[in-house]
């Protein structure tokens, strides 16, 4: 359904017949670490994110699973090699 409070006429998964069933019956605004996102809207209370009610929560644990100008960092992890295995793979070649 649409949204009819923070960002009107946009579409919104917490809103129903009833109104905004968000915890806090509206939006929050960004926090600090959300600055740069492309995510973030301009609505009636001021820079909310587009796909995350509450950005705040997003946050706590680290990176906010939204951010788009974030990313993370993937370390190159080595497998470790059955030794046996190994010398049965080379002296099949």
């Amino acid at each position: 359904m649409q949204c009819q409070t923070v960002l009107p006429g946009t579409e919104c998964t917490f809103w129903s017949k009833s109104g905004c069933v968000f915890e806090t019956s509206s939006c929050q605004v960004v926090v600090e670490a959300c600055e740069g996102c492309e995510r973030i809207v301009e609505g009636s209370i001021g820079q909310v994110c587009s796909v995350a009610p509450s950005p705040a929560k997003k946050w706590t644990g680290g990176l906010c699973n939204f951010a788009t100008h974030q990313k993370v960092q993937i370390e190159n992890v080595e497998t470790k090699v059955n030794p046996l295995k190994a010398s049965k793979r080379a002296a099949g070649r």
